[in-house]
């Protein structure tokens, strides 16, 4: 290997994160070219996650580390959100004993690379595609060492939840986590469903914001969200909420 490329391997990694994916795209733009990607990649300095991506032989990859990755390196507008964000944040209501379900947000237009899609992650990861709230409020940088990765703050994540639910997440579980979300900024929660576009999402909100009797309720002002008109089946054979204009489920209805 030449001077110079060793040179330039000793500045890739002295920029490498541990535990993160080195993109191909990220390393042509850093002058390392794809002849010289593949030189490391035989001399065993690189290992290939897949086509266009690489990770630092004996490390662990996980996909908060591949995360960071398609954030910082890719730049793709993609972050770790619903329960996935409250789980982080303390959250989660139950306890499960498997691997519990990734769920990464995106706008419609990005598709997750292949290599991110066929790698066998430890939990299992769903990559939603939404523009239920059309842009990045109540995103925020969260710590997972020794890197930082795009999340959903609680007030934004339980929004999504409900966006989920009930196809993806049991309405009572949501609500289980909504009853005991006792610090929520409210500024930040009226400016969230002031700008989401879901119907649906607002007035299970709504509904259950009504039944945990939350302090922070009095700082929100209802009348500034649009509730849409007409009624809204959330679940089958469930029971009708005239005030919300919503059917739940019994369960939930009479707790």
């Amino acid at each position: 290997m030449s001077t110079n490329n060793e040179i330039k391997l000793k500045k890739l990694l002295d920029q490498h994160v541990p535990g993160t994916v080195l993109l191909a795209s990220w390393l042509n733009e850093k002058g390392f070219s794809h002849d010289l990607q593949q030189r490391y990649r035989k001399s065993g300095w690189l290992e290939s996650v897949g086509v266009g991506a690489f990770k630092r032989p004996n490390e662990t990859l996980n996909w908060q580390g591949a995360l960071f990755s398609l954030q910082k390196q890719g730049r793709l507008n993609l972050h770790a959100g619903g329960l996935t964000a409250l789980s982080f944040s303390g959250y989660s209501h139950y306890i499960r004993t498997g691997p519990e379900t990734v769920y990464l947000f995106s706008d419609l237009k990005i598709t997750l690379p292949f290599w991110f899609r066929s790698y066998p992650w430890k939990d299992p990861v769903k990559h939603i595609r939404t523009s239920f709230i059309q842009d990045n409020t109540g995103l925020q940088e969260n710590n997972v060492y020794p890197f930082q990765i795009t999340m959903s703050s609680t007030e934004r994540a339980i929004l999504e939840c409900l966006y989920l639910s009930p196809d993806k997440m049991d309405l009572m579980e949501v609500y289980q986590i909504f009853s005991g979300m006792v610090n929520v900024r409210p500024e930040l929660m009226q400016e969230l469903l002031e700008k989401c576009t879901s119907v649906k999402v607002k007035r299970l909100f709504f509904y259950m914001l009504k039944k945990s009797n939350h302090q922070w309720e009095s700082f929100l002002n209802p009348n500034n969200v649009n509730l849409g008109t007409g009624a809204r089946s959330v679940v089958k054979n469930g029971i009708y909420d005239p005030e919300f204009r919503i059917t739940v489920p019994k369960e939930l209805a009479q707790l």
